[in-house]
């Protein structure tokens, strides 16, 4: 039996409840000088706060993630919406997850601002998901780019980097990217699975993302491939149409292939080498 909304135990909300908050000068940020929140326009939070971690938010995460376990997944972003906002957003790869929770988020909290971290190397067919979702939502999913172009940063190391050190070529052009987007937020949703990979398989609902300084929600940790396709299928969610072509799980087009027979689904993902993960949710 799923969790009723009322029966969360974490009822705070913002005002003079908030947990306390840091102020960091633009300068001491190594990493987010030149940052900017994918949230803009009325209602936008400024980049100058950083959310602490302390013994009492601790306690919150955890009584917030063992009361949101068996929650619907539109139960858990009303939840993060309700405690976070205006300093709650959404990462999203327009993957079959990503679309599953764009559609949710439309329908229980559309303000929430979501962003797309564009390496350059991105699929059209990726892309082109970006206006699907402002058609059928309303929603304009931010573009956060990397400081260089491809043309660039492929001149600064003499070629393409993801042929010979893939984990740099992610660190540069997603993990710190993310760290750019997320500033001044307190909390972002992601749309992993537990099941898709082993460094996902403990992932909590609700979580503190110590890579990224911030509260991490996964609405649909618990959910399975079948269930998030049977959710696309019967609500008529665009998707990636790559899927039809063998692509399980899509990232940049030079380091993702159709996955062969057998393999699992994070099998396309830099192919030929010992990496399955990105580095946004690996600690």
């Amino acid at each position: 039996m799923r969790a009723a909304v009322g029966t969360i135990p974490v009822p705070r909300a913002r005002g003079s409840d908030l947990p306390q908050l840091r102020v960091i000068s633009r300068e001491s940020q190594d990493s987010c000088d030149s940052a900017r929140s994918p949230a803009s326009g009325e209602g936008a939070a400024p980049p100058s706060e950083s959310l602490i971690l302390t013994d009492e938010l601790r306690d919150e995460l955890a009584a917030a993630n063992a009361a949101l376990e068996t929650a619907d997944p539109q139960d858990i972003l009303r939840w993060a919406a309700q405690r976070f906002a205006p300093r709650f957003t959404m990462a999203t790869a327009f993957g079959p997850e990503g679309m599953v929770l764009i559609h949710m988020l439309a329908e229980v909290a559309p303000q929430t601002p979501i962003f797309n971290l564009d390496t350059g190397y991105q699929f059209r067919e990726t892309l082109e998901l970006r206006e699907k979702v402002r058609e059928r939502y309303g929603i304009e999913v931010a573009l956060v780019q990397p400081e260089t172009t491809v043309e660039e940063y492929e001149k600064q190391h003499g070629g393409p980097l993801y042929r010979t050190n893939p984990d740099q070529c992610c660190y540069d052009r997603k993990v710190k990217v993310l760290y750019r987007a997320i500033a001044g937020m307190h909390a972002w949703a992601s749309a992993i699975r537990r099941d898709q990979s082993p460094d996902r398989a403990n992932a909590p609902i609700v979580g503190w993302d110590k890579k990224f300084g911030l509260v991490k929600v996964s609405p649909l940790a618990n959910w399975t491939k079948q269930k998030v396709w049977g959710f696309i299928e019967k609500h008529k969610i665009p998707y990636n149409p790559l899927h039809d072509q063998g692509y399980t799980s899509i990232g940049c087009w030079p380091c993702t292939r159709p996955v062969l027979l057998g393999e699992d689904e994070r099998a396309g993902r830099w192919s030929g080498f010992a990496k399955k993960e990105c580095g946004l949710h690996t600690q």
